[in-house]
């Protein structure tokens, strides 16, 4: 009988040894790991998006030089060529990147070579409104500085008023689908600005 005790004893400290040293693993439910999976992934897109936003927010300090804009209308043969100082200082003064005027005027006119813009001196082919001197519909200006001081006013209106600082949120107020390949130019614009920075 002390034997059978004995040996129930031993079992029993056995068993209770096997789960001190080797305690049970908790397990992962497919239905769990989806989920989990699921909010990383959440994760991941937010702040994709997030960085995305920075990237494309048009405050900020000039990421190009008064040079870089002076080149690039020159050598595209732009009649605005030799305007690079202002359309910096006036960028600089508004406490938005140039960059982001340049691929506008890029995308709007080939910078002032082509369309209105080329009559009006206008970067961004700003439509007419009351108190503005207007040619066919949109905005005229006595010079390409002109222009280019009128344009930031009307994105710092952006900014400050509709709450608009990404390229995204403003290309879809400036340049509506219902009159423009909205989705288009927001490519256009962004692919300037890699560019602009890509060539550092």
């Amino acid at each position: 009988m002390k034997n059978i005790l004995l040996f129930v004893v031993v079992i029993i400290l056995a068993a209770l040894a096997s789960l001190w040293l080797f305690p049970a693993h908790k397990t992962t439910t497919p239905v769990q790991a989806a989920t989990s999976t699921l909010k990383a992934s959440n994760v991941h897109n937010v702040k994709s998006r997030d960085m995305t936003a920075r990237a494309y927010d048009v405050l900020g300090k000039p990421t190009i030089t008064p040079a870089y804009i002076n080149r690039a209308l020159c050598s595209a043969n732009s009649p605005a060529c030799g305007t690079g100082q202002a359309l910096y200082d006036y960028g600089v003064r508004a406490g938005i990147d140039p960059a982001f005027a340049l691929a506008f005027f890029h995308h709007e006119s080939s910078y002032g070579r082509y369309g209105i813009a080329h009559d009006n001196q206008g970067l961004g082919n700003i439509r007419c409104t009351p108190g503005y001197v207007c040619k066919s519909g949109f905005r005229a200006y006595a010079s390409w500085e002109e222009g280019y001081k009128d344009w930031y006013d009307l994105i710092t209106y952006y900014v400050n008023t509709l709450n608009k600082r990404t390229i995204p949120d403003i290309v879809r107020t400036y340049a509506p689908s219902v009159e423009n390949d909205t989705l288009g130019y927001i490519r256009s614009v962004e692919q300037d600005i890699d560019a602009m920075r890509g060539s550092k």
